[in-house]
């Protein structure tokens, strides 16, 4: 029964340290903790973890963060998709290889993210937008290390 709640635990714990408060001058530097659970899920197994997967949780992190419902899910999708269309490749590179495609890649959602804001929304675009996409690529990992260590003890297949 572990197994099965395993994967959405782990995203629910990864939406819980993105609204966790953080004084000011640190919450420019907090990692996308969805973004890096859900690209760990979509390489490990992306059987169990889609596209649709991402959607739901983009659904709930625009429920938390109050950004216009629809943004969160859009990208994360966006990124699902580009993880589970390559995650043979991608499962080939070292941690520190990944961790480069995970910069990329929180590259691309704060990015794309920040587009449709734009466009939405009045908001310009400032380079301390972008600091999320270091401390992504430095904590990725120790997230690789400890969400395989949990997959390999709960022997998720």
């Amino acid at each position: 029964m572990a197994r099965f709640f395993t994967i959405p635990f782990s995203i629910i714990v990864a939406l819980v340290l993105q609204i966790v408060p953080l004084p000011a001058l640190v919450d420019i530097y907090r990692p996308d903790w969805a973004l890096i659970v859900l690209s760990y899920w979509a390489m490990a197994l992306p059987h169990r973890l889609n596209v649709a997967g991402a959607f739901i949780t983009g659904i709930g992190l625009d429920i938390l963060l109050g950004t216009p419902l629809g943004i969160h899910s859009l990208v994360l999708s966006i990124c699902v998709f580009i993880l589970v269309a390559n995650y043979q490749r991608l499962r080939n590179y070292s941690v520190w290889q990944q961790s480069i495609v995970i910069a990329l890649l929180s590259a691309f959602y704060h990015l794309l993210q920040f587009w449709l804001l734009h466009l939405l929304t009045d908001i310009y675009f400032r380079y301390d937008y972008l600091m999320p996409t270091i401390t992504s690529m430095v904590f990725w990992p120790w997230a690789f290390w400890f969400l395989r260590r949990l997959r390999r003890q709960l022997k998720l297949k």
